[in-house]
């Protein structure tokens, strides 16, 4: 053991370069992915259920989104492939899952879409209509609480945020705490232990 996690930030891991296939929607995706970053061996199974359960954009669907964790970029290749006509904001501590889900964004045609940044270098006037993420639950409560107080307020009046939490993680307390915020917290889904979390103002 090392002692890294997928959100150190330099990982000094030896990267161990692969890829990752999955389908969503349709349409299959095959990703660059390496060691040090969240799920680098495959698609992971709450990413998986949030893909399929949530409402994904649409063709007409504008703005700014963003995946707020990007990891290698399945939710960034797979929203940005959904909505041509966004601009996608993939965002993560982890600068070399900032570089895959750069080239992976260029491996789905969409490099001049997709946004790479730290969590700092988002401009801070950024408003946002939608929100997905696979929550860094491992970060701690308090730290994941912040996370969400950080970037939620960025919400278009009419923006939507997708999470995916399991069960066992602390799912349903996360909700609860969300609407403990003041947020209109719905479980649009559940599956294989995940609750899909619809967020509004």
């Amino acid at each position: 053991m090392t002692g890294e996690h997928y959100f150190t930030a330099e990982p000094t891991t030896a990267a161990n370069p692969r890829e990752v296939e999955f389908s969503v929607a349709g349409r299959d995706y095959t990703l660059a992915s390496s060691a040090g970053v969240f799920s680098a061996a495959r698609l992971d199974p709450g990413t998986a259920v949030l893909l399929r359960k949530a409402e994904l954009p649409s063709a007409e669907t504008t703005g700014a989104l963003l995946d707020l964790g990007c990891g290698f970029g399945p939710i960034t290749c797979v929203l940005a492939s959904s909505a041509p006509s966004a601009t996608v904001w993939a965002v993560d501590v982890n600068e070399r899952a900032r570089e895959l889900t750069a080239a992976n964004a260029a491996r789905v045609g969409a490099a001049d879409r997709v946004r790479v940044a730290t969590p700092d270098d988002v401009p801070a006037d950024l408003t946002l209509a939608e929100i997905w993420s696979n929550p860094p639950i491992h970060v701690g409560k308090d730290e994941l609480h912040g996370i969400l107080l950080r970037w939620l307020p960025r919400l278009a009046p009419d923006g939507v945020a997708w999470l995916v939490v399991a069960r066992y993680l602390g799912g349903d307390s996360l909700q609860r705490w969300l609407v403990e915020q003041g947020w209109q917290v719905g479980r649009h889904a559940s599956q294989k232990g995940y609750r899909v979390l619809r967020v509004t103002r």
